[in-house]
């Protein structure tokens, strides 16, 4: 692909006319505009859903504001995590340096909503200035008697740093700190489900129903406390591997917890969800339970689903998500609604992701790791796409192109895990795909980003 990067070529395969395998796991190349985003993002998004902790942005009044209320993620009780706090740093600071500024306002917070925990997150201006935020927060832990947790966030999420590995660094400096928990006979944790949407509290009815504890959410719904006891459970169910992985490996080392992956999104990979748990424990009962929980769901839901298929049959999407493994998900969801997908990329899939994904995909699908606007838009007018489902950074693109577009990342209102999510997931496919408006608006594929729109008396005419 010629038109394209070419240090990006060995990042870019087409199911059947390319035989190697996808490039992945590297830096984002200097000028690419790659869909990443800051580590102090990456950072954010993982630890925001802790709601009775305090957050606190030590930065520009810019950092805070990018990341308000960033995730879709409801509480069941507190509501702290939703209040984007920053020492708001202005010139003077930058000069003079901003860690009086940190500890007073650190002071003054954890006084008025006495949190369970803080987090403070240093953003790329403390990396230039070299604030001593380490040093500012155990001086208010020695004080204030709560955890004050530095994350030292700074920088680009595609090149040395990794926001999520930061998180997950942070969150491990909690666990195992509380010892006097009794778990049930058969616990888990959920790890990377961040309850957008009450999607959390979907998933816990299911594992009730089959007799299962959930401890702790890392971070969906998310307590300071629960996280603290979290390595009393048996199991680690990983749901977003490329977000919280990196726990999951960490506790298995320190705590001799296993993990599995797993996914909650379509009927397949639902129903093996709690079938592996099922299996992990080895409990007879339970896997009944399974097996009569999946059988009820699907028996209603794809009776449902079928006035859907008939009129999706034969459409094609473009999927660009933040990991790999939720595009596989979507790959199978898609295909159970009669639909094609044409172009699938995720910002951090790893090969074993994209080694499944290149099985499951259809002979011509382009896979591309690590993204960007203009190689997002040509792939879209090359495949005749009709549908677009990515995040808040691919939304414009699929506007400017003319096509539907659905919202899979962490900013969505609408539940899509489970078996209520696969039928609120087709009716907004349904709804893009098919809206009337775009029979006003020309195929993706037939003009260019940059092209002049047709005149009014053009548009009249046709």
């Amino acid at each position: 692909m010629t038109q394209f990067l070419k240090e990006r070529e060995n990042q870019i395969l087409t199911k059947g006319a390319d035989s190697a395998e996808i490039a992945c796991g590297k830096k984002s190349l200097a000028g690419s505009v790659s869909q990443r985003a800051c580590v102090f993002c990456g950072s954010r998004v993982v630890l925001y859903p802790i709601a009775d902790a305090l957050h606190v942005i030590h930065g520009p009044v810019g950092c805070a504001s990018y990341t308000w209320d960033i995730r879709g993620s409801l509480s069941s009780g507190p509501q702290l995590h939703r209040l984007s706090f920053t020492t708001d740093l202005k010139e003077r600071d930058v000069v003079f340096g901003g860690e009086k500024k940190l500890y007073h306002s650190l002071i003054e917070l954890i006084d008025k909503y006495q949190p369970k925990a803080a987090f403070v997150f240093s953003t790329c201006i403390i990396g230039v200035i070299g604030d001593d935020v380490e040093a500012v927060c155990r001086q208010v832990t020695r004080e204030k008697g709560i955890d004050v947790i530095p994350v030292m966030s700074e920088g680009f999420n595609g090149t040395k740093k990794d926001g999520y590995k930061i998180a997950n660094e942070a969150l491990a400096r909690l666990v195992g700190t509380n010892n006097d928990f009794k778990p049930a006979k058969y616990s888990i944790n959920i790890l990377g489900d961040f309850n957008l949407a009450g999607e959390l509290w979907i998933l816990a009815e299911y594992y009730k129903k089959l007799g299962v504890e959930i401890i702790a959410c890392m971070t969906g719904d998310g307590r300071v406390d629960e996280i603290r006891r979290a390595h009393h459970a048996s199991l680690n169910v990983v749901q977003c591997s490329g977000s919280i992985m990196h726990l999951a490996k960490d506790m298995k080392e320190k705590y001799k917890i296993p993990f599995m992956k797993v996914s909650y999104f379509g009927i397949e990979d639902m129903s093996e969800a709690l079938y592996e748990v099922a299996k992990f424990f080895d409990d007879e009962e339970m896997m009944t339970k399974a097996r009569e929980l999946v059988t009820n769901e699907i028996s209603k839901l794809l009776p449902a689903l079928q006035p859907y298929r008939q009129k999706l049959e034969g459409k094609k999407a473009a999927i660009y998500v933040g990991g790999a493994f939720k595009a596989i998900s979507l790959v199978k969801a898609l295909r159970l609604l009669g639909m094609k997908t044409v172009v699938v990329g995720s910002q951090t899939g790893n090969a074993e992701d994209y080694k499944l994904l290149k099985e499951l995909c259809d002979e011509g699908t382009i896979i591309v790791d690590d993204s960007n606007p203009n190689e997002l838009s040509e792939f879209v007018k090359l495949t005749g796409a009709n549908l677009f489902i990515g995040g808040v950074k691919e939304r414009p693109i699929a506007h400017k192109l003319g096509l539907g577009f659905c919202d899979h990342n962490h900013e969505r209102k609408e539940a899509l895990a489970g078996y209520v999510g696969m039928m609120n997931f087709a009716k907004e496919v349904f709804a893009s795909v098919t809206s009337p408006v775009w029979k006003f608006v020309r195929e993706p594929q037939q003009f260019n980003m940059g092209a002049v729109p047709p005149d009014s008396s053009e548009s009249q005419s046709s």
